[in-house]
């Protein structure tokens, strides 16, 4: 089932190169190694996005999320980041 597409002079020019040096018998051999690159890629792309959502759902099954006042939080933060530049002058 032979088939035709359009790639543009850029990639025939790369294709006829990489054919003339010997890396690759035929053009043939290029597109399929190329076809086989973007496959690993997706291959990889999808593996990702299930781990990321298998991640997503431990977080939704874990329960609802503690409510934590804001305000106190920033200052909290606020107060230990004052302690530790405090210490730092002291050379501790």
């Amino acid at each position: 089932m032979a088939s035709s597409y359009s790639i543009g002079k850029h990639f025939e020019d790369l294709i006829d190169n990489l054919v003339e040096s010997g890396r690759y018998a035929t053009a043939s051999e290029v597109m399929r190694e190329g076809l086989r690159l973007i496959e690993e890629r997706e291959e990889r792309r999808k593996a990702k996005l299930e781990a990321l959502r298998a991640e997503i759902q431990k977080g939704v099954d874990s329960g609802p999320m503690e409510e934590v006042d804001l305000h106190d939080w920033m200052n909290d933060i606020r107060a230990r980041g004052r302690q530790r530049l405090a210490a730092r002058k002291r050379g501790e």
